[in-house]
């Protein structure tokens, strides 16, 4: 099963895929799919109505797939959380995870497009997988305990302006919370369905030539670890999104350094979690 949000910017509703590629309307189970529906159990309850197939059936082509959670809280970010793309930008490989934030309005559909800002001649691309938290989590005692408060797990790419991150500021958040510069989904994906996050293969192209090609058994810190240590120096509540950090193969990192350009085409995947496609475009 796979959770989705289709509809036009601000008018989206929840939908259910099933595993045979059939979308469902759950609206008799949730309004939408944010935190208050992951807070009390609504994937569970998605998951048996779709079961007993009482949920109708609706057909979604033709209409735009939303960001599959609503209004994330807040959007924590990891950085350098891949040793080969700490390499090839030079820095050091951190000792504990790098943390950051994204403004949540960041959010944006799977295939949205994404804007280049204003005065940008750096902006960059980075496949990442999405943690996203199912209950409210603080000090956990270990990481053995942190995947059980994961809703589910989605794509995102982690869109960056390297000048504003790495030259305008001490922070990489102005390079970081530019709009659009979270396309989240397609599905958000229930952590039972997902398996092992450690087992992923992430994959990413611009205009059809592979950049990223990566592999979350490679990550410095994995999900159950971060979801711990986030615990233990902030409050992660139901609909956080964690992004988790990029393989190597972004533009800062490539010869020449290939930044993102209008009428450029970036297409990312991850294994099982479906595939994004966002052409680019200026502000």
């Amino acid at each position: 099963m796979k959770l989705l949000r289709v509809g036009p910017v601000g008018e989206e509703r929840p939908a259910v895929r099933d595993d045979n590629g059939r979308v469902f309307d759950p609206g008799g189970v949730t309004a939408d799919i944010d935190g208050a529906f992951l807070a009390r159990g609504g994937i569970d309850t998605a998951r048996r109505a779709l079961a007993a197939g009482v949920l109708p059936e609706i057909e979604t082509s033709g209409l735009r797939t939303g960001a599959p959670v609503a209004r994330p809280g807040k959007v924590v970010c990891v950085g350098l959380n891949y040793r080969d793309h700490a390499e090839e930008t030079g820095a050091p490989v951190p000792q504990r995870p790098a943390v950051f934030m994204k403004a949540p309005c960041t959010v944006v559909g799977p295939n949205d497009t994404v804007l280049i800002p204003r005065g940008s001649v750096k902006t960059d691309y980075e496949v990442e997988l999405a943690v996203v938290t199912g209950r409210t989590t603080r000090y956990l005692e270990s990481p053995d305990e942190s995947l059980v408060n994961v809703a589910g797990y989605a794509i995102s790419n982690g869109v960056s302006e390297r000048e504003f991150q790495l030259e305008r500021s001490l922070q990489w958040d102005l390079g970081k919370s530019c709009e659009t510069f979270n396309p989240l989904g397609p599905y958000l994906v229930p952590a039972d369905d997902v398996g092992d996050p450690r087992d992923l293969g992430l994959h990413l192209s611009v205009n059809g030539l592979p950049r990223q090609d990566g592999h979350t058994k490679d990550m410095i810190f994995d999900a159950s670890y971060l979801v711990w240590y986030l615990s233990r120096h902030m409050v992660l509540e139901p609909g956080d999104v964690i992004n988790t950090g990029t393989p190597a193969g972004v533009a800062l990192g490539l010869p020449g350094q290939p930044y993102l350009r209008p009428a450029d085409v970036v297409e990312v995947a991850i294994d099982g979690l479906g595939s994004q496609r966002q052409e680019v475009a200026a502000a």
